[in-house]
């Protein structure tokens, strides 16, 4: 332990710290948000109507996205407060144990009400978990990185969400062509859940063997920790909070547009099974892993905005495609998935630094997890369910729209954000 603390870690170890614990954990994020487009809803709701279940276990993957926001602040705080590391291990742990709990939760049939009740309760731990998670690997990331690669290291828990997904996409994929359907919806679906008590122990032996980051132990032996990182953002760092948050709604949108409602529509509507659409969803997701270090390679050479702003007016034209591609069958719901998940890398990548950079040491952790947890409210939260929502009402023309409204509001605030390339994280 001592050498740990005496002599600083290698960046690779740095990175693979940063990156496991979000890959993990939106491994445990993303197994809900695939549960919920094939299975939640008549497991957990009352029989009857079809599109009520559908809606309401949509509303269970809201649930997650406000309660984000509050675990980023409580996380935060005690970031901020008491160092990084030890942050980052209870967010990997609570995120865990709310995941495993899901898989191993009795159903409606079995339960009652209360099955949905302790599902949202749940759900709402799991959006905790992630709240505290992505700024504490972000901030362990950038807070080590040389000043010239910045983006370049904050990208490792960026490409986290890639890896998370493809794994959890694969494991469905797998479930789903080797059980019935009875099987899968009585327990295979559970499979994933269980699973993560194992990640979550590697990734916590990953975590523990890190020291805290330069930047912090800075901070603490000059005493210019924050008492109160909360009140010290929302009244003195807003504009930055505001305008970070508002740039990673087109982020949100791209992404949950393009997964969640998509392998809804295609199986719902579209006649599609679950082993059709899984495997494109695996091989687009392979398209943001691709643009994550383009991106960040690209922001350490020219600067956050130019890079952020390009990509975002390209995000705003994907959303036309989206009818379009999706008229042309299987193909075309590929073809949309990957260019809709190759620009969410390119518009989420630069956001590991992005963030960061908008705050001052004794507050960075708070900032930038509520910034990024805000814009989740405001691009996630409610997408799929006003997704259904605008297909009923105008078809998936309109669907399009929100994510191109969505490119519009990040495009906006990027606009009003100043460069923060050349910000140094650690002092």
């Amino acid at each position: 332990m001592s050498n740990n603390q005496s002599k600083p870690p290698s960046m690779s170890k740095v990175a693979t710290a940063s990156f496991i614990g979000t890959a993990i954990e939106y491994y445990d994020f993303y197994i809900y948000a695939t549960a919920v487009a094939l299975v939640i809803g008549p497991i957990f709701f009352p029989p009857g109507d079809a599109s009520a279940q559908t809606l309401n276990a949509f509303v269970t993957f809201g649930i997650a996205f406000v309660a984000r926001p509050i675990g980023s602040l409580l996380f935060g705080h005690f970031g901020d407060r008491l160092g990084r590391k030890t942050v980052l291990v209870s967010s990997l742990l609570l995120m865990g144990i709310a995941t495993t709990l899901i898989g191993l939760l009795p159903s409606y049939a079995q339960w009652g009400i209360a099955a949905p009740v302790i599902l949202c309760v749940l759900r709402f731990l799991q959006g905790l978990g992630l709240g505290g998670e992505w700024g504490g690997a972000a901030l362990l990331a950038t807070e080590y990185a040389p000043k010239n690669k910045k983006a370049w290291y904050g990208m490792f828990p960026q490409l986290g969400p890639s890896v998370g997904f493809l794994l959890s996409s694969g494991i469905f994929f797998l479930l789903s062509i080797s059980l019935t359907d009875d099987a899968f919806k009585s327990w295979g679906w559970r499979v994933p859940f269980v699973l993560s008590a194992v990640l979550v122990v590697i990734g916590l032996y990953v975590r523990l063997s890190i020291a805290e980051t330069p930047a912090f132990k800075k901070a603490q032996e000059k005493q210019q920790l924050s008492k109160a990182p909360v009140k010290e953002v929302l009244t003195k760092h807003a504009k930055p909070l505001v305008l970070g948050s508002l740039s990673m709604v087109v982020c949100y949108a791209l992404f949950y547009i393009a997964t969640v409602y998509t392998l809804k529509h295609s199986t719902e509507y579209m006649g599609f099974s679950r082993s059709d659409i899984l495997p494109l969803m695996c091989g687009a997701i392979v398209f943001m892993a691709i643009a994550t270090p383009i991106s960040a390679a690209l922001c350490d050479k020219f600067g956050r905005k130019p890079i952020l702003i390009i990509s975002g007016i390209i995000a705003f034209m994907t959303g036309f495609t989206l009818e379009p591609l999706l008229g042309f069958g299987y193909w075309g719901i590929f073809a949309f998935l990957a260019l809709s998940l190759f620009m969410m890398g390119m518009t989420f990548a630069p956001m590991g630094a992005f963030l960061p950079e908008l705050f001052p040491t004794q507050v960075r952790y708070t900032g930038a997890s509520f910034a990024y947890n805000l814009g989740g409210i405001l691009g996630a939260s409610l997408a799929p369910y006003l997704a259904q929502k605008l297909f009923l009402m105008g078809g998936l023309s309109y669907v399009g729209f929100y994510i191109s409204i969505a490119a519009s509001i990040s495009l906006l605030a990027l606009f009003l954000t100043h460069e923060t390339k050349d910000t140094n994280l650690q002092v």
